[in-house]
C-alpha cells in the first residue's frame, strides 16, 4: 500500500509555497537596468544615432534603445556615439575604413520620419569586413510606440548577426512586495525584458506567486492567496479577466502550460500527498502523472511536449527528475549536490535549468542533457526562480545584491549578465514570456 504523507510547506524547502519577501517601505512600479558584467567575445557594433525628419516623441531615442537591448543580451558590445567618426545615416555615407579603423564588425544606421501619428523607420546594417549589406528594412509603428518599434529594430539585428531569434520584443512577469501602514502588499506585474513599461495585472494583500504564461503571451497563470489558501487562476492580460482553475482540498500550485495551451501542468495534495497533475483547461478533467509517497512539485514540459521535468525528494532531497511521457518511470536527472529544483527546460532540448546548492550557497546551474554534465551558472548565493529566454540564450533568476532582491539576467553560458532591481523594495518570481504569435 502506498504510503501517504502530508504535505509540510514549513518543512519542504523546495515547495513552491515557501515564498519569503524582504521587508520594504516602498516599491515603484518600473524597473531599472544595470549592466553588472560583460563577455570578453562580445561582437563589437556601431549603433549610429539614426536620423530624424519631423518631430519625433519625447523620451528614449530609438537607437538608444537597440544599443541598450544588443548590450543586455551580453553578446554585443555598442560604440559609444561619442567615439564615432561619423554619423552616416544612408549608406551612401558610409566609410567603412573609418570603421574598420574604430575595430567594429557591423554598423546600423538608419532615418525616422513622422507621418501624422506613425514613424517610419528605415535601417541598414553592414559587415564592415566584407562591407555588404546583411539586413536592410523598412518598419512602421504609432508614434506612442517607439520602444516597441526599437524592440523590433533590436530582434531583426541580432537575429541577421547570430542566425538566431531574437526576443527583444518579449515580456516579463514578475510580482513585487510593497509594505503601506505596515500591510503586504503583492502586485503581478507585467514589462519590457528591460523592465520599461511596467503594468500591474493584480494586487492583493496576500500572496501571489508562479507567473507562467500561456503559449500565446496573452494569458498568465498564477497562483494568489487572496482567498486564505492557494488557489490557481487564468487571467486573460487583454481584458483583465481571471478564472479560477484549481481550488482543491490542500495545495494547489506550480502551473504550468502545455504548449497547444490546452491544459495546465500543476501540483496538488487533494488525494493526501503533493503530486504533479494534467489538467485539461476545456473539461476540468485533472489526470494523475505521478504517484509516489515523496514530494513530486515543479513539473514543466520538455521542448517536445512529450516529456515531464519535476522536482522530487524521493531520494532523501529534492532533485530534478525526468519522465519521457506521462506514466513512464521517472528517471533522476541532477547528482551535483544535495538540492537540485524548480527544473526549467530550453526550447531545443538540449539543457535543464535549475536551482542548485553548493557550500551553502543556493545557485543557478544546467545539465547537458545528452552528456550529463553539470555547470554552475551564477556567483550570486540566493538565486532562485529560473527561467528562460525563449530564443535558449538567456535566462533570468531572482537573486539578492547588496541586501536587495533583484531579477538578474544571465547569458545561458553564464558570460554575461545585467540585473532588474526595483527602485526600492523586493522583486521575485521572474517569468519570461513568449514572442507574440
Amino acid at each position: 500500500m502506498k504510503q501517504k504523507r502530508s504535505f509540510s510547506p514549513s518543512k519542504t524547502v523546495f515547495a513552491v509555497v515557501a515564498l519569503v519577501f524582504m521587508v520594504v517601505t516602498s516599491a515603484r512600479a518600473e524597473l531599472l537596468i544595470r549592466i553588472t558584467e560583460g563577455a570578453d567575445s562580445a561582437i563589437p557594433v556601431a549603433v549610429v544615432p539614426f536620423a530624424e525628419n519631423g518631430n519625433m516623441p519625447a523620451g528614449d531615442k530609438l537607437s538608444s534603445i537597440v544599443q541598450s537591448d544588443l548590450t543586455m543580451s551580453g553578446e554585443f558590445r555598442p560604440l559609444p556615439p561619442e567615439k564615432m567618426l561619423s554619423l552616416p545615416s544612408q549608406r551612401s555615407d558610409v566609410h567603412f575604413r573609418d570603421w574598420k579603423m574604430l575595430g567594429q564588425r557591423y554598423v546600423l544606421v538608419g532615418q525616422l520620419t513622422r507621418k501624422g501619428d506613425r514613424v517610419q523607420a528605415r535601417y541598414e546594417l553592414f559587415d564592415v569586413n566584407r562591407e555588404q549589406r546583411v539586413l536592410g528594412e523598412t518598419a512602421t509603428a504609432p508614434a506612442s510606440n517607439m520602444r516597441s518599434l526599437a524592440h523590433h529594430v533590436s530582434d531583426k539585428v541580432y537575429e541577421a548577426i547570430t542566425g538566431v531569434q531574437g526576443v527583444f520584443s518579449t515580456k516579463l512577469a514578475y510580482v513585487t512586495l510593497d509594505r503601506v501602514n505596515g500591510k503586504a502588499r503583492y502586485r503581478l506585474q507585467v514589462s519590457d525584458i528591460d523592465g520599461k513599461r511596467a503594468g500591474i495585472r493584480l494586487e492583493s494583500q496576500e500572496p501571489i506567486m508562479s507567473p507562467a504564461w500561456s503559449p500565446d503571451g496573452k494569458k498568465l497563470a498564477y497562483v494568489s492567496f487572496e482567498t486564505g489558501k492557494p488557489i490557481i487562476y487564468v487571467h486573460e492580460l487583454r481584458t483583465g479577466e481571471r478564472t479560477e482553475v484549481a481550488d482543491f482540498p490542500g495545495l494547489n500550485s506550480a502551473p504550468a502550460w502545455s504548449a497547444d495551451g490546452q491544459s495546465l501542468l500543476m501540483t496538488l495534495s487533494k488525494d493526501g500527498n503533493a503530486e504533479v497533475y494534467k489538467m485539461d483547461l476545456g473539461s476540468r478533467k485533472t489526470t494523475r502523472l505521478t504517484n509516489h509517497w515523496a514530494i513530486d512539485t515543479e513539473a514543466t514540459w520538455d521542448s517536445s511536449g512529450d516529456g515531464v521535468f519535476f522536482t522530487s525528494d524521493r531520494s532523501g532531497g529534492p532533485q530534478v527528475y525526468y519522465m519521457s511521457k506521462p506514466g513512464a518511470e521517472p528517471r533522476r536527472v541532477t547528482f551535483g549536490s544535495r538540492y537540485n529544483a524548480r527544473p526549467r527546460p530550453d526550447n531545443q532540448g538540449k539543457y535543464v535549468y535549475y536551482v542548485h546548492q553548493r557550500d551553502r550557497a543556493f545557485h543557478i546551474a544546467r545539465t547537458n542533457l545528452e552528456t550529463e554534465e553539470e555547470t554552475v551558472l551564477t556567483r550570486t548565493e540566493s538565486d532562485e526562480s529560473p527561467s528562460v529566454s525563449p530564443n535558449g540564450r538567456m535566462l533570468i533568476y531572482a537573486t539578492k545584491r547588496d541586501g536587495d532582491s533583484v531579477l538578474t539576467v544571465v547569458a545561458a553560458d553564464g558570460g554575461a549578465a545585467y540585473s532588474l532591481p526595483a527602485a526600492q523594495g523586493d522583486v521575485r518570481d521572474p517569468a519570461w514570456g513568449p514572442v507574440a504569435r
